[in-house]
């Protein structure tokens, strides 16, 4: 009589947890965001620039601007700020498993948001008060901001949910340098008051510290995406690409 094998079945595969580091950090990204979109769309919700050519800021550098060139200004406020409100709801897990729907939905406003506030981006960066710098730095930025956000939806619509996902956490790494842009002029600024005693003037410290922000407020963002794409084993970038293998054994090959 023949015996019968008892084959024990697979055990239910289990999605892991969302570490709370995870949710940390998640919580920091949402609530800085939402700070800067609150404070950037108070800032301009009056429908004018309310700082002059001599008050510094931001805006000052579109106050004496053309009237054209001011709506691009105000059109990249409006559509940076939805592409940073939207951009940490897309990363949760609890959210997308609720409502599929309402992710894909939101992640195709996301896309179009960014697609406008990138194409305003790179004009902006025509006019940009610091020369060559801020147009290579901001321009870079801009370019790079639609290519990831496009490469994301490419993905997704080829089914490549991996890719996808890389490429969106590449994208927002972008996004965000709206905030990382705000912080980093704040440290810089404190750091030159601090290191100067107090002596420095505040206007010409805001001058040296923004000078460096166009290529400082995202290039380190681009860094820690990629870590967190390797981290999550997603595909990633590689600047020395592993040498290929070849399948086939070699039949002229001893072996000892």
């Amino acid at each position: 009589m023949r015996s019968k094998t008892l084959v024990r079945p697979p055990a239910p595969r289990t999605t892991p947890k969302p570490a709370a580091g995870g949710r940390v950090s998640w919580t920091v990204v949402l609530l800085s965001s939402l700070a800067i979109v609150g404070v950037t769309l108070a800032t301009y919700a009056q429908g004018r620039l309310p700082i002059d050519s001599s008050g510094g800021g931001l805006s000052s550098t579109y106050a004496d601007r053309p009237l054209a060139v001011q709506i691009v200004f105000y059109v990249h406020v409006v559509t940076g700020s939805l592409a940073l409100l939207l951009g940490p709801f897309q990363f949760s897990t609890a959210l997308r498993r609720r409502s599929l729907a309402t992710h894909r939905w939101v992640g195709r406003l996301y896309v179009t948001a960014i697609a406008v506030a990138s194409t305003a981006a790179f004009v902006m960066a025509f006019f940009s008060s610091i020369a060559f710098n801020g147009f290579f730095g901001f321009g870079s930025l801009a370019l790079l901001w639609a290519w990831t956000t496009w490469r994301g939806y490419r993905a997704v619509r080829e089914g490549d949910l991996d890719s996808h996902r890389a490429w969106m956490i590449r994208s927002f790494a972008l996004t965000y340098a709206a905030v990382t842009l705000r912080t980093w002029l704040g440290v810089l600024i404190a750091l030159q008051l601090l290191a100067s005693g107090g002596d420095l003037d505040g206007e010409q410290a805001y001058d040296t510290a923004y000078g460096v922000l166009p290529f400082l407020c995202w290039l380190p963002n681009i860094v820690v995406a990629e870590f967190l794409v390797r981290r999550r084993g997603l595909p990633s970038y590689r600047l020395c690409p592993a040498p290929a293998t070849d399948p086939t054994p070699d039949p002229h090959r001893t072996t000892t």
